[in-house]
């Protein structure tokens, strides 16, 4: 395997594809090396090729976690879930753009079992262990998303710029079917530069969780307002980050069925924190 670094975005864009994968903070990658779930050609480096920093509402993709959350530009709900989002030592590792792009923690994709993300034809949490999993857009695969920032920035309503587009938050990832099993819809030669995230009037993060610190969500809510409209979007409840229209959409299987009173409860300390 071999490490290049990249000291723009262009040389990092130039490197990036045909098994490339990029490589900033290491605590998404590095894990999924070791657990043999990514093997890769090379490893680009992209730590001086991508805006770090916090301007006027632009995060740079090279910006930690730890930065972020200690940072009064930032809006509470994006601070607070990046403070509850892991240890102190991963936080000041940890990129948001690197967040944002967390694989699924799913037990199944994760111990390599032929699932659907893995290609294969069943979706082994809907028939098997599931307490942990999708309770939303759970119909093709059942893995919950992992990121608490990303549900904050959805809630905030963030837009992204790449390489290549600049696009609402919500549009970098998709619920995987038959035809497409990816995640997200970023290009392999593709990288993160800058997060853009209105100023709400208000804002909060909330999450539930196993243990009382460091630990994925099993419901985490993130809301803004912005006058009168408020936004809700949930964390570890579909593969995706989850924009909620509505409670009575979800469709729970039978073993995490208790996440629905967590989320609808979190949803109402949520709107009430908000509250104008």
């Amino acid at each position: 395997m071999e490490l290049v670094r990249a000291d723009s975005p262009e040389a990092a864009v130039a490197a990036l594809g045909n098994g490339s994968i990029a490589l900033a903070g290491g605590t998404e990658v590095v894990p999924l090396l070791r657990e043999r779930l990514i093997d890769p050609t090379t490893l680009v480096d992209v730590r001086a090729a991508v805006p770090r920093g916090v301007e006027d509402g632009r995060i740079g993709a090279g910006t930690t976690l730890g930065e972020l959350e200690v940072d009064p530009q930032v809006p509470e709900a994006l601070r607070e879930a990046c403070r509850l989002s892991a240890s102190p030592q991963l936080r000041a590792t940890g990129t948001i753009g690197g967040n944002l792009l967390q694989a699924t923690r799913c037990w199944y994709w994760r111990l390599n079992f032929p699932c659907r993300l893995h290609g294969g034809d069943r979706c082994h949490a809907r028939e098997g262990e599931h307490r942990e999993h999708a309770i939303f857009g759970n119909e093709f695969c059942a893995s919950a998303h992992p990121s608490d920032p990303a549900a904050a920035l959805l809630a905030l309503n963030a837009t992204l710029r790449t390489t290549r587009r600049e696009l609402p938050l919500a549009e970098l990832y998709r619920l995987p079917d038959e035809a497409n099993r990816e995640l997200t819809t970023l290009a392999a030669d593709e990288l993160i530069l800058e997060v853009t995230v209105p100023r709400p009037d208000a804002s909060v993060y909330l999450k539930a969780m196993d243990r009382a610190r460091w630990a994925f969500a099993l419901v985490g809510v993130a809301a803004a307002r912005f006058g009168e409209e408020t936004r809700i979007a949930l964390a570890g409840v579909a593969p995706i980050p989850w924009l909620l229209g509505s409670l009575d959409e979800a469709t729970p299987l039978p073993k995490n069925e208790y996440k629905v009173p967590i989320a609808r409860t979190l949803v109402e300390r949520a709107r009430s924190a908000v509250a104008a």
